[in-house]
């Protein structure tokens, strides 16, 4: 006689908790168990418990590989969900097995669960294993599919959609009409990723040196910063031409900008010029510093209303929110639980689908945001995504590339970069490449992986929608290729994503910082904006109110918060991950440690990196 002791953990999460009858069937290299019932005096399966029960077998049953969890009903009590975490059986020989599931079970079913060492399907020989990957595969795509909500944008999961119910935020308000603080937001604010150095004038753009070099420091001159490289260009050109919507029974307006700016010897970046529009001419003046107050603070919130797209359609929600949603998707659909990068990636796909379906209801759809608090409307603010997913590079999402291609590698002040890489740096170095290379010791082991290979597959047909110019791989080779591919997945889900949404409300709450929409024309000549006139430009109040009610509805932290490097969920059971994982969190706290100390000396501490702050997925 055998006998297996057995703990089952139910989730922590309110309701997780079950009164249906749970049975085990365990399976090993040498036998079955029967189906027996988890059952014993007083309530089992309650939210948070940790049941223990005794399992007896007629023989050993050697290595375990397999159970099963039967889920039926009890006596008269209706149907009732639970949310398993794991099952860890203590075998006769005194070796503990963890099965991990970390799943709902809604019905009266049968889960069967592997044993949680990561393997590839080349670690697998056991037809019984073999057939359960495939198994488990078939049934996820039979669950999970594929849906096309607009054209031009990444697929997303086909689920019904989400109906929801009918710090720094004093700092903004009183600065936000400086200079110093609008060219202080292209550096640590919540779009940090657009300005590049500009080393040549572009045609349309017409700037000179007569017009700039007042504020350019004396003994110098316009080709002179460029070519010391402190001239700097924020570029809408990929706003160009959306028509706009009315709002409040009236025209709603937009335009392109295209802004200069001039990293002084202060260490300051700083506008210098402003046109607004991407062709220039008589009616589309060059603002300048120089010129009256008012048309140079209504030049530069044109700026900051393309900025509001710049961020919220395409930093925010397709290149994090959209695009991670596909790396989940296709991970659900093509990998198996006991797959090393299934245990490696699912931390940081967390609520993603959730919170996208609720950003769908209340973003892209006729009713919602869009459509009541935009100037381009749902087909507008869809068209900037499009646009941008048409041009977006798989280089551009190699954080280190992004920052040299952009010649923003050496500049002075970029907490943004400063932090990023080095949250980037551990990604790749103590988390990612030393579990790719304990589980993919050769390049052949990557090539020869079928299921990473559709996965990646999936993703370059689903997301970027088979666009060759992306530079998106159609398959993996080598073990570096892989190790860029998980770490661009995982940035893109945690520390990318905090970049660009934690400090959302602090910099949209004061409405003229960020606007949504704008109510008159862009202006088209010199010496004619009053207070009056500006303000009458701006968003009315209804209208603030619908964008700061859904935004504020977006950026709400969960409760159950889990930052980046914190795995709950006992996904790897071996010590070589364990390691590498704990070895990631002490780096991690050390980056976390070094911002907290550079923020005590800055006038404005940026913090939206800081480890500690960072989700492990996109979940708000």
């Amino acid at each position: 006689m055998a006998t297996y002791k057995v703990r089952v953990a139910t989730g922590t999460d309110l309701l997780s908790g079950t009164r249906d009858s749970v049975s085990l069937t365990i399976v090993g290299t040498q036998g079955e168990s029967h189906k027996q019932l988890l059952n014993h005096f007083g309530r089992d399966f309650a939210t948070g418990a940790v049941d223990q029960y005794t399992v007896q077998c007629p023989q050993d049953l050697g290595e375990l590989i397999i159970i099963r969890l039967h889920k039926e009903r009890y006596s008269f009590f209706p149907k009732d969900p639970w949310y398993c975490n794991y099952v860890q059986i203590c075998a006769p020989n005194g070796r503990i097995y963890h099965f991990p599931a970390y799943q709902w079970m809604d019905g009266y079913e049968t889960l069967a669960l592997r044993e949680a060492t990561g393997k590839t399907t080349a670690d697998d020989s056991l037809p019984v294993l073999l057939e359960h990957r495939r198994e488990e595969i078939r049934a996820k795509q039979d669950f999970y599919h594929w849906r096309v909500f607009l054209p031009g944008l990444p697929s997303y999961v086909h689920i019904p959609s989400y109906r929801p119910p009918v710090r720094r935020h004093q700092y903004v308000a009183e600065h936000w009409a400086e200079d110093t603080f609008f060219g202080y937001q292209y550096l640590n604010g919540v779009n940090p990723g657009l300005i590049r150095r500009c080393t040549r004038i572009p045609d349309k753009f017409p700037v000179t040196d007569d017009m700039v070099s007042p504020f350019l420091g004396e003994g110098t001159c316009l080709q002179a910063e460029l070519e010391k490289g402190n001239i700097y260009l924020a570029d809408y050109r990929i706003m160009e031409g959306i028509p706009t919507v009315e709002l409040s029974g009236r025209k709603q307006h937009h335009c392109a900008p295209l802004c200069l700016l001039h990293f002084g010897p202060e260490g300051k970046m700083l506008p210098i010029a402003i046109q607004l529009s991407q062709t220039p001419g008589p009616d589309c003046p060059i603002f300048l510093p120089s010129d009256s107050e008012w048309d140079w603070l209504l030049a530069k919130t044109w700026v900051r209303y393309a900025e509001f797209y710049s961020h919220e359609a395409i930093a925010h929600l397709l290149e994090t929110h959209l695009i991670a949603e596909a790396f989940c998707l296709a991970l659900l659909r093509n990998l198996p639980m006991c797959h090393p990068l299934y245990k490696l990636l699912i931390p940081h796909t967390r609520y993603t689908v959730q919170i996208n379906s609720i950003g769908r209801a209340v973003l892209l759809n006729e009713g919602g945001l869009s459509a009541k608090g935009m100037s381009l409307g749902v087909e507008g603010f869809a068209e900037v995504m499009v646009r941008a997913l048409s041009e977006l590079t798989y280089e551009s999402l190699y954080l280190p590339n992004d920052f040299v291609e952009r010649g923003v590698q050496d500049l002075p002040g970029y907490y943004y970069r400063d932090d990023s890489l080095a949250v980037w740096n551990a990604l790749e170095s103590e988390y990612v490449t030393e579990i790719i290379t304990y589980y993919y010791p050769s390049d052949a082991a990557v090539e020869g992986d079928p299921e990473l290979q559709s996965w990646v597959q999936e993703i370059f047909k689903e997301c970027l929608l088979g666009r060759e110019s992306s530079g998106f791989p159609r398959c993996l080779r080598t073990v570096p290729e892989l190790i860029r591919y998980v770490t661009i997945v995982i940035y893109t889900c945690s520390a990318k994503h905090a970049a660009v949404n934690t400090g959302q409300m602090e910099f949209t709450a004061w409405m003229p910082n960020f606007p949504a929409s704008m109510r008159n024309p862009p202006i088209q000549a010199k010496g004619l904006t009053t207070l009056e006139t500006f303000m009458d430009t701006l968003p009315d109040v209804k209208t603030t109110c619908i964008t700061l009610l859904v935004l504020w509805t977006l950026s709400r932290e969960p409760d159950d918060r889990r930052p980046l490097g914190h795995f709950p969920d006992i996904h790897f059971v071996e010590e070589a991950p364990r390691r590498s994982i704990e070895a990631f969190r002490q780096r991690l706290n050390q980056i976390s440690h070094n911002i907290r100390q550079r923020n005590k000396c800055l006038p404005i501490p940026y913090y939206y990196l800081d480890p500690a702050l960072i989700e492990n997925s996109i979940s708000i």
